[in-house]
Formats: C-alpha cells, structure tokens, sequence
C-alpha cells in the first residue's frame, strides 16, 4: 500500500490516474498535480475513488516541487510532465528523500536534442540516497525496450539487429493534429534521423528512408526510419549489430509537416512579433488541437512492437513481438486515445514494479536493465496483451511505395 504523486495533467497523465484508481492493492493513494489544478480536478472527477487529491505545482520550480513532495509525502513521483522538467522533478526527488520514475528522456528546452547523458550523470546521486530512478517506462520508449529484453532472455544467446516499428493508424478527423505534445513530436520527427550500425551512429536526412509493411490488424503502411531515445540505451546494454526505428505517418500529416518546416514554423529560436519575443514553435503548439481531447473523436488501431533476429544454439531466430490497441477501446476505459493509453499503463506498471520492490535498487536506469517477466505479465494483465511469434521477413527487401 503505497502513496504515489503523479505530476502532469495530459493525456497520459489522465490514464497513469485512471490505471493506478484500478489497482488500489498497490496504489493506496493517489496525488495529481500540474500546473493548472483544473485539469487535475477534472481527471480526479471522472474516476469513482475517494483516494485522489489535487494540487497545483510549477514543474520547472524546484523549492515548489520540494515544498509539494514534502506535503503529500510519497513513496513515489511519476513525472508525466514535460521532458524539459525531467531535470527538476529529479533535484527535488533526490532533496526529499523519494523515488522517482518518468517516461521520455530530458529534452533541453532551447536545442532540439535528446538524450540520456544529462539523467544518467544523476547516477551517483541517486545511489548515494539509496533511491530508484527508472527512465522511460512509456511504451516507445520503455514497452520496447522490455520486448527486448524479454527477447533476449527467452529466444536469443545474441541478438544481431532489432527494428522497433511503431504505426498508429488512428483517425481523428481533423487535417493535422499530433497524438502527443505538438512541440515534441514536431521536434522529434523534423530531426535528422540516425540508425546504429557495427558499433557507430549513421546518420540521415528527415523522413529520407522509408519502407511499406504490413501491419497485423492495421494493414500495410508507409513507415520511415527515425531517430528515438530507447535506441541510445539499448544499444549501450545489449550488444547489437544494427539498431533502427520506424514510424508510420499519413498523407495528410506529411503534407501539413512540409508546409510547416517551409513556413520556419518549426523553429525553436525566438523571434520579435509585435514587440515581443515568440517562439514559433509554440505559437504553432498553441493554435493546433490539445491532443487529451482527442480522445473522443480518434478511431483506428496502434500497433506497436519490435523485430529481433539473431541465433540460438547457433541457429538462426527471428521474432515479431508486439501490441494492439484500440483507441476507443482505450477511451471508453481512460477518457484518452490510444497513444496516451500505450504510454500511462507502462508508466502504472514501471511503478508498480518498483513499489512492489520487484524493480529497485539505488540508481539511475533504463527499462531493459531489469528482469522482463514481472512487467511483461503486468502488460497481458492491465490492458496492454502482446504476441510473440516467429517471423521471417527482411525490413529490407519491403518495398518503398504502397
């Protein structure tokens, strides 16, 4: 029976809300707080529990967030804020004594970078105070990372190349949204990407590489090689020959995202309009649709999961383990879309898993540095089912158009 503060009143902090009122075994009592209490109120009001409170806090301001933790008293704080107050909730973990677990590495807010090295340099720290940093428990990620391990641990001596395809076919109705922080996703997907390759980083232009793959229960789609943060930790604690990313991106999405980057309206750096300072990029976050309200609206599937090849007993093995999810199946259970639900139930379960002392030890650490099994159970268990099946097709022999 534990007290926990969940921190971030989105999407995805709606389900982590949601998924922990439904495991009150290990979730005895429930703290949400953000930067606008009404949105905190307005989760706790849709949930039939009279464990949750609410409270307001700035995430960017350390003695806030200290002078919080120290009201609630946790035994842990899930950061579901924004990447740039990774670092902050961290400091303020680490002054009063609490574990602390999160979903996306720390973002710099002015760089268009992200990375592990400013939380892993945490290691020590975390040590020192005898507590538990757990990074990425999302689903990509985190979920991928465990499929990995699991991998690994059942099917593989040694892994030879990974490719972690994530395709959300979901419809939303509106000409162009973005299913998570509008600012984030622009920043992640307009980035050069990068695959990892007989131990060095390759690097490519935006959206240059591109397959067509048949997706179970979804169908074939464009998906294109991107860089994301769970290859930058993968790569360094499982040995692997070549690591890539691949994302599905519809028509209409691509056709918008150009005129976007054309217009410089991707941009992080300020510029003076009418007097004042602006950044473009989130003026644009302001003017597009809030994504926690698209849950309502969007149809379609996610499928997200990831292809292993490599030997066991020196034969060769290749294998397809992945997720389904249906967004409103996701709605009619959280208030949320798909993609929040594929990211808050990990998060509930990463927590789980270290409040049931199955997955602590003093540290900093990613998702595949522990035992799979328990959160791999967990995932068939809280909404998340995944399939594990042979598999023998080459990314690269797909073709490039449908």
């Amino acid at each position: 029976m534990s007290r926990v503060l969940i921190i971030g009143a989105g999407g995805v902090g709606r389900v982590v809300t949601h998924k922990c009122a439904q495991v009150t075994e290990v979730f005895s009592e429930i703290w949400l707080a953000s930067r606008t209490l009404s949105k905190c109120d307005q989760i706790a009001s849709e949930i039939d529990s009279t464990t949750i409170q609410t409270a307001q806090v700035d995430a960017d301001n350390v003695p806030e967030l200290v002078e919080l933790i120290k009201r609630v008293e946790p035994q842990l704080v899930i950061n579901v804020a924004l990447p740039y107050q990774d670092l902050t909730i961290m400091d303020a973990c680490l002054e009063t004594g609490v574990h602390y677990l999160d979903t996306a590495n720390y973002e710099p807010p002015d760089e268009a970078k992200f990375e592990y090295k400013w939380q892993w340099a945490y290691q020590q720290r975390f040590q020192a105070a005898g507590l538990t940093a757990l990074l990425g428990s999302g689903f990509d990620p985190g979920v991928t990372n465990v499929f990995i391990a699991y991998a690994l641990k059942h099917h593989f001596d040694r892994i030879h190349q990974v490719d972690i395809l994530d395709c959300n076919a979901g419809d939303h109705g509106y000409p162009f949204a973005t299913n998570f922080n509008p600012e984030i996703n622009i920043r992640e997907v307009t980035a050069n990407g990068r695959f990892y390759e007989n131990g060095q980083w390759v690097e490519t232009r935006p959206m240059e590489i591109s397959r067509v793959f048949d997706f179970p229960q979804i169908g074939p789609r464009k998906m294109f090689l991107l860089y994301h943060e769970e290859m930058e930790s993968l790569t360094k604690h499982i040995p692997v020959e070549r690591m890539r990313f691949w994302m599905t991106f519809g028509e209409s999405y691509l056709k918008h995202l150009e005129v976007i980057q054309n217009l410089g309206l991707d941009s992080i750096q300020p510029i003076e309009f009418q007097g004042q300072q602006i950044v473009p990029l989130q003026f644009l976050k302001a003017l597009l649709p809030d994504p926690a309200t698209l849950g309502p609206r969007t149809k379609g599937k996610t499928n997200i999961g990831c292809i292993i090849m490599g030997e066991k007993a020196g034969q060769p093995v290749s294998r397809y383990i992945y997720n389904v999810c249906d967004h409103q199946a996701c709605y009619r259970e959280t208030r949320a879309q798909g993609v929040s639900y594929t990211t808050g139930v990990p998060a509930m379960i990463g927590a789980k898993m270290i409040l049931q002392g199955k997955w602590r030890k003093p540290g900093v650490w990613n998702m595949e540095q522990y035992d799979p099994d328990p959160f791999m159970a967990d995932l068939n268990r809280y909404g998340l089912p995944w399939q594990d099946q042979e598999f023998d097709i080459d990314i690269d022999t797909l073709p490039v158009d449908e």
